[in-house]
């Protein structure tokens, strides 16, 4: 009898975690409705463990990619492809730094912050290339302001 209360707590409990999860929509834009190009919106996601974040390809030419050392140790990845939809579901805390492949240089990066931002250090030290600099420095103002 107390093996199956245990397992019945436990299928509980797993079942509790997946129906608090949140999931997220990040849209891969040309233009964003302030005027700002090549641009994924929102640039900054805050997330939970077991959320997920789908990158929606509203606009053709783009992808999410994670950039090189732009994860917390032991986290998952992902490259997605051009034009596609990509779905992550991350559960290390953490910062991931993301970009559209081929728009980089324009700015086109953004960061999804699973609980605390342990790593925040090491993603500052990525090399931003060109106007991603200006973009990244935004993305960690927001993140250290908490909001």
């Amino acid at each position: 009898m107390k093996t199956r209360m245990m397992l019945l707590a436990m299928l509980g409990m797993a079942f509790a975690g997946q129906a608090h999860a949140e999931e997220y929509r990040v849209q891969m834009l040309n233009k964003a409705a302030d005027g700002r190009i090549m641009v994924f919106e929102p640039a900054v996601v805050r997330a939970k463990p077991g959320d997920t974040i789908t990158f929606v390809a509203t606009d053709r030419g783009h992808n999410s990619a994670v950039m090189k050392g732009g994860v917390p140790e032991g986290a998952q990845t992902w490259k997605g492809k051009i034009n596609e939809e990509v779905s992550v579901t991350l559960s290390e805390p953490g910062v991931y730094m993301y970009q559209c492949t081929p728009h980089l240089g324009m700015g086109m990066i953004g960061a999804i912050v699973v609980g605390d931002p342990a790593n925040l250090k090491a993603v500052k030290a990525i090399k931003y290339p060109a106007k991603s600099k200006a973009a990244a420095e935004k993305i960690f103002a927001e993140i250290e302001s908490g909001g």
